[in-house]
C-alpha cells in the first residue's frame, strides 16, 4: 500500500481512552498505531482496549509471556507482520523465555517448550487457519494439558489477535520504530520483514 487505508489520529481528547491508553505503556512502551486509528471512533477503541485486557488477564497457569507466544503464532499463521512483531516484542518485555522467543519456530521439538505451551501453540496455528482446523485431535490434546477457563483464555487471545491481524494489515498500519526493532531482532532470520507497514 502506498498509504495507511485510515491515518492515525496522533492523540485524543477523550479522557476514558487516556486514561486505557496507559495498558500499551506496560505492555509495548508505546500507544500502538492501530489503537490510535481506532480513536476515530472513540467506542470502538474503548470496548477494544477493555477487551484487550479482559482477554490478557491471567486467572489460571497461562503465564503473560506464554499469551504473546500464542498470539505471535496466531498472527504467523494469519501472517500479519505487524501483529508478529508486537507479539514478540511483548513477550519479550514480559520476560518470556529467550529460548523461546529465539525458538517459536521450533516449538514442536525444541526443548524450552513443554508439552502445554505445545499443545496451546499447535490450537493457535489450528485456530487462526482458514478454514478453521480445530478438530478432536487438537481439542482432546489441549483439554489434557489446560482446564476450561484457561482454554477460553488462549481462545481469546487468539480470537483478539484475529481481529487485530484483519484490522492491520487491512488498515497498512504502519509499523512504529520499536515494533520494527523487535522484529529484525527476533523475526527477521525467519524471513520477517516490515511488507506493507513502512511508508
Amino acid at each position: 500500500m502506498k498509504i495507511p487505508l485510515v491515518k492515525p489520529l496522533d492523540g485524543t481528547e477523550n479522557p476514558e481512552i487516556k486514561k486505557l491508553i496507559a495498558f500499551y505503556d506496560e505492555t509495548l512502551g508505546f500507544c500502538p498505531n492501530s489503537i490510535k486509528t481506532m480513536q476515530r471512533r472513540p467506542a470502538i477503541a474503548a470496548a477494544f482496549i477493555q477487551l484487550n485486557k479482559a482477554v490478557m488477564e491471567n486467572k489460571g497457569k497461562l503465564s503473560s509471556a506464554t499469551k504473546r507466544l500464542i498470539a505471535y503464532m496466531a498472527s504467523y499463521t494469519a501472517g500479519c507482520r505487524y501483529c508478529q512483531a508486537h507479539a514478540i516484542r511483548a513477550a519479550e518485555r514480559y520476560e518470556g523465555n529467550p529460548d523461546q522467543i529465539n525458538n517459536i519456530w521450533a516449538y514442536k521439538s525444541h526443548p524450552a517448550f513443554n508439552e502445554a505451551e505445545k499443545a496451546a501453540l499447535d490450537f493457535a496455528i489450528a485456530a487462526s487457519s482458514i478454514p478453521n482446523a480445530v478438530d478432536d485431535a487438537i481439542a482432546q490434546n489441549i483439554r489434557k494439558y489446560w482446564d476450561e477457563g484457561e482454554i477460553v483464555e488462549i481462545l481469546g487471545v487468539i480470537s483478539l489477535f484475529g481481529f487485530l491481524n484483519r484490522w492491520n494489515d487491512s488498515m497498512g498500519t504502519e509499523m512504529e520504530s520499536q515494533a520494527v526493532e523487535s522484529g529484525e531482532k527476533y523475526l527477521s532470520k525467519k524471513g520477517w520483514d516490515i511488507g506493507k507497514h513502512r511508508y
